[in-house]
Protein backbone atom coordinates (compact mmCIF):
# COMPACT_ATOMS: atom_id res chain seq x y z
CA UNK A 1 0.00 0.00 0.00
CA UNK A 2 2.93 2.71 0.52
CA UNK A 3 5.27 3.15 -1.76
CA UNK A 4 8.65 4.64 0.09
CA UNK A 5 12.22 5.40 -2.09
CA UNK A 6 15.21 6.60 -0.40
CA UNK A 7 16.52 9.79 -1.37
CA UNK A 8 20.21 10.11 -2.09
CA UNK A 9 19.63 14.18 -1.71
CA UNK A 10 19.24 15.57 1.63
CA UNK A 11 15.44 16.33 2.94
CA UNK A 12 15.88 20.26 1.83
CA UNK A 13 17.11 19.19 -1.23
CA UNK A 14 14.10 16.72 -2.05
CA UNK A 15 11.55 18.88 -0.84
CA UNK A 16 12.78 21.90 -3.27
CA UNK A 17 13.51 19.54 -6.15
CA UNK A 18 9.78 17.85 -5.74
CA UNK A 19 7.91 21.06 -6.56
CA UNK A 20 9.00 21.22 -10.02
CA UNK A 21 8.51 17.53 -10.74
CA UNK A 22 5.08 17.76 -9.40
CA UNK A 23 4.78 20.56 -11.46
CA UNK A 24 6.29 19.63 -15.18
CA UNK A 25 4.38 16.05 -14.75
CA UNK A 26 1.16 17.54 -14.88
CA UNK A 27 0.18 17.97 -11.26
CA UNK A 28 -0.15 21.21 -8.52
CA UNK A 29 0.48 21.54 -5.00
CA UNK A 30 -2.40 22.42 -3.15
CA UNK A 31 -0.18 22.90 0.34
CA UNK A 32 2.63 21.94 2.21
CA UNK A 33 2.47 20.66 6.11
CA UNK A 34 5.34 21.33 7.40
CA UNK A 35 4.69 18.93 10.43
CA UNK A 36 8.29 18.91 11.84
CA UNK A 37 7.89 22.79 12.55
CA UNK A 38 3.61 22.08 13.24
CA UNK A 39 5.06 20.04 16.39
CA UNK A 40 8.28 21.73 17.14
CA UNK A 41 5.93 25.56 17.90
CA UNK A 42 3.71 23.30 20.04
CA UNK A 43 7.25 22.21 22.21
CA UNK A 44 6.38 18.68 20.44
CA UNK A 45 9.87 17.40 20.49
CA UNK A 46 10.73 15.55 17.06
CA UNK A 47 14.33 14.51 16.09
CA UNK A 48 13.43 13.81 12.13
CA UNK A 49 12.13 15.94 9.39
CA UNK A 50 8.68 15.76 7.46
CA UNK A 51 6.89 17.59 5.08
CA UNK A 52 3.52 16.31 3.11
CA UNK A 53 2.65 17.78 0.06
CA UNK A 54 -0.93 17.83 -0.56
CA UNK A 55 -1.01 17.29 -4.46
CA UNK A 56 -3.91 17.40 -7.40
CA UNK A 57 -4.53 17.19 -11.03
CA UNK A 58 -7.67 18.76 -11.87
CA UNK A 59 -8.62 16.58 -14.99
CA UNK A 60 -8.31 13.30 -12.91
CA UNK A 61 -10.44 14.67 -10.30
CA UNK A 62 -12.78 15.76 -12.44
CA UNK A 63 -13.19 12.73 -13.69
CA UNK A 64 -13.38 10.93 -10.41
CA UNK A 65 -15.81 13.05 -9.00
CA UNK A 66 -18.20 12.57 -11.78
CA UNK A 67 -18.45 8.70 -11.12
CA UNK A 68 -18.68 9.32 -7.36
CA UNK A 69 -18.43 12.45 -5.30
CA UNK A 70 -17.43 10.04 -2.24
CA UNK A 71 -14.57 9.44 -3.76
CA UNK A 72 -13.23 13.25 -2.52
CA UNK A 73 -12.97 11.40 0.51
CA UNK A 74 -9.56 9.81 -0.86
CA UNK A 75 -8.62 13.60 -1.92
CA UNK A 76 -6.07 14.95 -1.90
CA UNK A 77 -3.20 12.80 -3.09
CA UNK A 78 -0.13 12.94 -0.70
CA UNK A 79 3.37 12.93 -1.14
CA UNK A 80 5.40 12.95 1.74
CA UNK A 81 9.73 13.67 2.23
CA UNK A 82 10.56 13.08 5.62
CA UNK A 83 14.37 11.63 7.60
CA UNK A 84 14.40 8.90 9.10
CA UNK A 85 17.75 6.99 11.11
CA UNK A 86 19.46 9.89 9.13
CA UNK A 87 18.42 9.17 5.38
CA UNK A 88 15.77 11.37 3.26
CA UNK A 89 12.30 9.01 1.86
CA UNK A 90 9.97 10.27 0.07
CA UNK A 91 6.62 8.35 0.04
CA UNK A 92 3.32 7.66 -1.05
CA UNK A 93 0.04 5.50 -0.08
CA UNK A 94 -1.08 3.99 -3.39
CA UNK A 95 -3.63 5.39 -4.62
CA UNK A 96 -4.95 2.77 -6.55
CA UNK A 97 -5.03 0.35 -3.80
CA UNK A 98 -6.44 3.04 -1.49
CA UNK A 99 -9.60 3.41 -3.92
CA UNK A 100 -9.69 -0.30 -4.94
CA UNK A 101 -10.95 -0.59 -0.65
CA UNK A 102 -14.32 2.47 -1.80
CA UNK A 103 -15.30 1.00 -5.56
CA UNK A 104 -14.70 -1.73 -7.67
CA UNK A 105 -15.55 0.32 -10.93
CA UNK A 106 -13.27 -0.50 -13.92
CA UNK A 107 -13.11 3.32 -14.99
CA UNK A 108 -11.92 4.15 -11.44
CA UNK A 109 -9.41 1.77 -11.55
CA UNK A 110 -8.24 2.84 -14.70
CA UNK A 111 -8.31 6.34 -13.27
CA UNK A 112 -6.37 5.36 -10.45
CA UNK A 113 -3.16 3.22 -12.02
CA UNK A 114 -2.72 6.96 -14.38
CA UNK A 115 -2.34 8.38 -11.18
CA UNK A 116 -0.68 6.17 -9.48
CA UNK A 117 2.31 5.42 -12.21
CA UNK A 118 2.32 9.66 -12.27
CA UNK A 119 2.90 10.04 -8.57
CA UNK A 120 5.69 7.12 -8.49
CA UNK A 121 7.30 8.87 -11.47
CA UNK A 122 7.47 12.37 -9.43
CA UNK A 123 8.71 10.18 -6.71
CA UNK A 124 11.81 8.34 -8.78
CA UNK A 125 12.49 11.70 -10.59
CA UNK A 126 12.73 13.32 -7.14
CA UNK A 127 14.69 10.70 -5.16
Amino acid sequence: MFYIVESSKSFYEATFDLGPVIQRLGFVILHVHDLSETLRRREIGLDDECQIFDICNYRHVEKLLAIDMQLSLTLPWRISVFTENGATKIGIVRPEGLLASFTTNAEVSRITREIEEKIIQIVDETR
